[in-house]
């Protein structure tokens, strides 16, 4: 796993989030803006299939990790920046948005909202 993914495990809501003054607003912001980002292939959003493993507020930046389907995903350079951009006007231009790209864990439909997994035709466990 990468080297800040144990901080990046703060879901919306998380006390964990609140480490840093105000950082709990924004990690709920940047989670709502993720949930708006959509994969040009699926048409579903990046939160919904699990592409976001973990936001979190590092050293006065928000801090995304995120994944892809494949490591060849066509969306490889757009998707991230989408994500960034999003997060970015959610939070204000004040707070830097790191996003990184990670392939540890490997995304699987495992990972999808079951809701989701199930409109497009997957049964996950």
């Amino acid at each position: 796993m990468s080297g800040v993914w144990s901080r990046l495990e703060a879901e919306p809501g998380d006390s964990a989030a609140e480490a840093e003054p105000g950082a709990g607003r924004a990690v709920e912001a940047a989670w709502g803006a993720l949930s708006g980002v959509v994969d040009p292939e699926l048409c579903l959003d990046v939160v919904s299939l699990g592409l976001v493993y973990g936001v979190a507020a590092v050293d006065g930046t928000l801090v995304v990790e995120m994944t892809l389907t494949t490591p060849g995903c066509p969306a490889s350079e757009s998707l991230p920046e989408l994500a960034r951009a999003a997060v970015a006007d959610a939070v204000g231009a004040t707070v830097p948005v790191d996003v990184r790209v990670v392939w540890e864990p490997p995304w699987s439909p495992a990972m999808m909202d079951a809701e989701v997994a199930g409109a497009l035709g997957l049964r996950v466990r």
